[in-house]
């Protein structure tokens, strides 16, 4: 019953917010949803301080609520497969060589720029941290959030090589920041001993090969089995067996679960509604995955809002986040101008489209699950506050400007030119 009473909770928030926002905000959904999440945490928390009763109920259900499992291991697969089905194969190929740098390069010196930012930062204000810890944190920020940047690239019309290279990027590093991140996590927990170059690059290959690997194998089975007949209700059924099947399997084979899940998509997207489905399938298919999209995003953004009423986020943490959306960014713009650079003669780059990249690399709920993953031994309240300062003004101040930029900097598409995605 307590998990019922949470999933009802969270839904009926859900679904309160998103009338309001539909009705009287209008703001972008993801970015609605946490405001209005956001502003209610804040009431309740103060009602809680006049001594309302039944706010330390709602606390308590939000309070026992494990972030990092409900988004890591149930949610996360669901809304990559919903974003990767509808990506332009062909277009993303056409920008694998930045995506691809974006995704491995960038996040790795992106890791290590805030790393020795924050290192030599969190002294002077009385916060001296060891410098593998702000590793962690460096690693568990730098990689953008799929959620976040297809929740809300959907309302700016961007041009669509920048959009792809957004969008790739953000879908396939996670691969990459988990391999990282878990090799930090070894090294702080257990020793640099524990953690050698032979243990990370076998890490790598389980994680990153073995989940491109499984999702290329089972996305191509899924593709067979729907070319191999022509029933909707059938073929729906199929797509939500290969997301929640593969997403079992890496599990059990330690293997990188989205990863798998976004090439998964990608090959059922591509070669399955192409050449596996009728038009009727099709437009089954898209609704489906569009609508659990939309449900699933709604109650991701509600339960990011509504983390406040549990973290501990004093005056320090706040002035320590401001530092850190500081240090984030303009890691951010060294970690895309880099790469991309020395990809200059291959790909078009400037200085507007540093700008839409730096700016649209949104911070999202992952950053949020790892920080939450990590013991109470290690410096967790402040991390975890730190990372949640960042988070919101990643979503709520840069998605609410990402649109305006893009149009300012003369990016964007003309209105009969936007395409769903």
């Amino acid at each position: 019953m307590e998990l019922y009473n949470t999933f009802a909770l969270l839904l009926v928030a859900a679904a309160t917010f998103g009338y309001v926002n539909h009705r009287f905000l209008r703001l972008p959904s993801t970015i609605g949803l946490m405001v209005l999440a956001l502003v209610s945490s804040l009431a309740v928390v103060g009602l809680g301080r006049l001594g309302v009763s039944w706010v330390l109920n709602v606390s308590e259900l939000v309070r026992n609520i494990d972030f990092h499992t409900v988004l890591m291991q149930v949610m996360l697969s669901f809304l990559l497969f919903a974003g990767a089905i509808h990506v332009d194969v062909r277009a993303l190929g056409q920008e694998r060589g930045a995506v691809a740098a974006l995704a491995t390069a960038g996040t790795l010196v992106s890791t290590l720029l805030v790393a020795t930012a924050m290192y030599w930062l969190l002294p002077l204000v009385g916060l001296p941290a060891h410098f593998i810890y702000c590793l962690l944190f460096g690693a568990l920020i730098s990689p953008t959030d799929p959620i976040a940047v297809l929740g809300i690239l959907k309302e700016a019309r961007i041009a669509p090589h920048l959009e792809i290279r957004i969008v790739g990027e953000s879908l396939f590093n996670d691969g990459i920041a988990v391999v990282v991140f878990v090799s930090l996590f070894q090294i702080a927990q257990y020793g640099a001993d524990r953690a050698t170059a032979g243990v990370i690059g076998e890490l790598f290959l389980r994680e990153a090969v073995g989940g491109v690997a499984l999702g290329a194998a089972l996305g191509y089975l899924t593709f067979w089995a729907l070319r191999s007949i022509d029933n909707y209700k059938v073929e729906v059924l199929l797509t939500l067996a290969l997301v929640m099947g593969l997403t079992a399997l890496a599990t059990a084979l330690h293997t990188s679960g989205p990863l798998a899940v976004v090439v998964a998509g990608l090959i059922v997207g591509d070669k399955g509604r192409q050449l596996g489905m009728s038009d009727l399938t099709r437009e089954y298919v898209d609704k489906f995955w569009e609508v659990l999209d939309e449900i699933l995003n709604a109650v991701l953004f509600v339960l990011i809002g509504l983390e406040m009423l549990v973290l501990d986020i004093n005056r320090t943490i706040l002035l320590v986040g401001i530092i850190g959306i500081v240090v984030v960014l303009v890691a951010r713009l060294v970690s895309v101008a880099l790469p991309l650079g020395l990809l200059r003669s291959r790909y078009s780059f400037d200085r507007p489209t540093l700008r839409v990249l730096t700016w649209g690399g949104l911070r999202g709920g992952i950053s949020v699950a790892l920080a939450l993953s990590l013991p109470d031994a290690m410096p967790r309240d402040l991390i975890v506050g730190v990372t949640y300062v960042v988070v919101v003004f990643s979503i709520v101040v840069q998605g609410l400007t990402i649109g305006p930029l893009v149009k300012r900097l003369g990016l964007s598409t003309p209105e009969q030119g936007t395409q769903a995605h």
